[in-house]
């Protein structure tokens, strides 16, 4: 069953924990926390230090973090808790309560089809309308399901054209332009979305020569597409180039880089086209003949024939947090913002909403976003804030919606049977490591902790063209995740054990 949380319970509740955990929490501590051991606690001081777990690990830049009692909100210990840090993808984790507080838990997104012109014995008599209305989830296999139902509701033929509606949103190029060009995390943002604006590239050699697909694959379907070409170049670098070539995605690979046979997502620029092909496609199957789809940037008067609804927002919200999926935090957010203060004009705008929210909603006091997937490099955040925040929202049941942060060995083996449970989000970017969310501890005591990490010297020495998979980041983050893991297993020790 899902929990639903209303807006006025949501902001209630943050109000009361402001007014009865003030003392506790209101404001950051002046210096750092350290534990303070008494006579009593002797056995923790075999505990290692939070900076002698650090420097183990050798890991280079800075780290910050801070935890709290979740039932009393008090500060237990805090090291640059108030140094601004990108949070990488715990953003999501703010972007999500965002979500859950304007546009509320069972909020649906729906994708229509409509006709101009009227229906007769049929056939509509101007266009048909595929008209976006900003859902994240959209596939290929609902934009089958929703040509078998214009089918269904007995139109057989148009004398117009498809048309494409993508303006419910607005119309990003992509999330972040430093990242490079191929990396499927990075789309374009607009109002309508198909497989989470990526298009699926494979390459197989066939008596030396390559065989070459594009198509918008989803469970039960492979439709082929033309609005996206790749071609293959002798070459040995760049691997990939993009350009907007004759209004159509043009990509280019080297041949040196392929081998024999392999596969990749890549973004897309154009979604609305995108949608719009994959649909004739799937209408065409059924016998309607839509041809080439053409964008629109306002929507005519039109009846609706066909409504598609995505599944409620809160298990939408828990699939992003797992997958950490940067298209349905920028959606969903842009949606939340719209909802909030009307139209917004780029996600920086949005962004600055959301900041305005959280220092109002969860008591943060200096949010510093940029989007909401965080993949932007100015985004901001302390420990202190974030810890802050999940405190606001203690009793919202917003954990149950973090994944399971499970530990590893020293051989980096998930550890069975582990007895400190961690709920939460993790951040990564290269040299950029965060993790925040909620701890039990062993004898039951809650916990709420964040943890920021970067070597942000390191990552401004990266190119762009580095920036897939740079020399050196992945050993950074490997360090950078032991540390928080044993910064979880100290705080465990030290405050997660009753007194004698």
């Amino acid at each position: 069953m899902v929990n639903k949380i209303s807006r006025r319970g949501f902001l209630g509740s943050v109000a009361a924990f402001a007014l009865t955990g003030q003392a506790a929490f209101a404001g950051p501590p002046a210096v750092s926390l350290r534990p303070m051991l008494r006579g009593g606690d002797l056995y923790k001081r075999a505990v290692p230090a939070a900076d002698e777990i650090i420097s183990a690990q050798k890991l280079s830049g800075k780290v910050a973090f801070a935890v709290a009692d979740t039932a009393s909100g008090a500060w237990l210990e805090c090291e640059n808790g108030t140094l601004g840090t990108p949070p990488a993808s715990v953003t999501k984790a703010i972007t999500a309560l965002y979500a859950l507080d304007v546009l509320g838990p069972s909020h649906r997104f729906e994708t229509q089809i409509a006709a101009t012109g009227g229906i007769v014995a049929g056939e509509v008599q101007g266009d048909v309308l595929l008209i976006g209305g900003g859902d994240p989830t959209l596939d290929t296999d609902a934009l089958a399901q929703m040509a078998a139902a214009l089918k269904a509701a007995g139109v057989h033929g148009v004398k117009g054209r498809l048309k494409v509606f993508e303006g419910a949103l607005p119309v990003l190029h992509q999330i972040d332009p430093g990242q490079p060009d191929q990396v499927g995390y990075n789309p374009a943002v607009t109002g309508i979305a198909l497989n989470f604006n990526r298009v699926h590239f494979e390459w197989k050699r066939v008596s030396g020569k390559y065989q070459v697909t594009m198509d918008g694959r989803s469970k039960k379907y492979r439709p082929d597409v033309t609005f996206a070409a790749m071609r293959i170049e002798d070459r040995t670098m760049p691997v990939y180039t993009y350009a907007d070539q004759n209004g159509r995605d043009q990509w280019t690979v080297a041949r040196g880089a392929l081998g024999g046979s392999g596969a990749r997502w890549l973004p897309v620029r154009k979604p609305a086209l995108y949608a719009g092909e994959v649909f004739a496609t799937m209408a065409g199957a059924h016998g309607i003949a839509l041809g080439k789809p053409e964008v629109i940037s306002a929507l005519p008067q039109h009846e609706v024939v066909v409504r598609h609804q995505s599944d409620e927002l809160r298990p939408i919200l828990q699939d992003m947090l797992k997958y950490s999926t940067n298209l349905t935090a920028e959606m969903v957010g842009l949606a939340a913002s719209q909802r909030r203060v009307g139209q917004v004009a780029d996600l920086r705008g949005s962004a600055a909403q959301m900041n305005r929210w959280a220092t109002a909603a969860l008591g943060m006091q200096a949010p510093a976003l940029v989007d909401h997937s965080g993949l932007g490099d100015d985004s901001a955040l302390t420990a202190i804030d974030m810890a802050r925040a999940l405190l606001a929202v203690k009793d919202q049941d917003f954990r149950a919606i973090l994944k399971e942060f499970g530990f590893r060995d020293s051989n980096g083996r998930p550890v069975k049977d582990q007895d400190i449970a961690v709920d939460a989000k993790t951040g990564t970017l290269n040299f950029v490591s965060s993790l925040a969310g909620y701890i039990t501890a062993k004898d039951g005591r809650e916990m709420v902790f964040a943890i920021f990490a970067a070597d942000a010297k390191a990552r401004a020495g990266i190119s762009r063209a580095e920036r897939e998979s740079p020399p050196g980041a992945k050993t950074w983050n490997r360090k950078a995740k032991r540390v928080q893991q044993g910064l979880i297993e100290r705080w465990d020790a030290l405050y997660g054990r009753k007194e004698a």
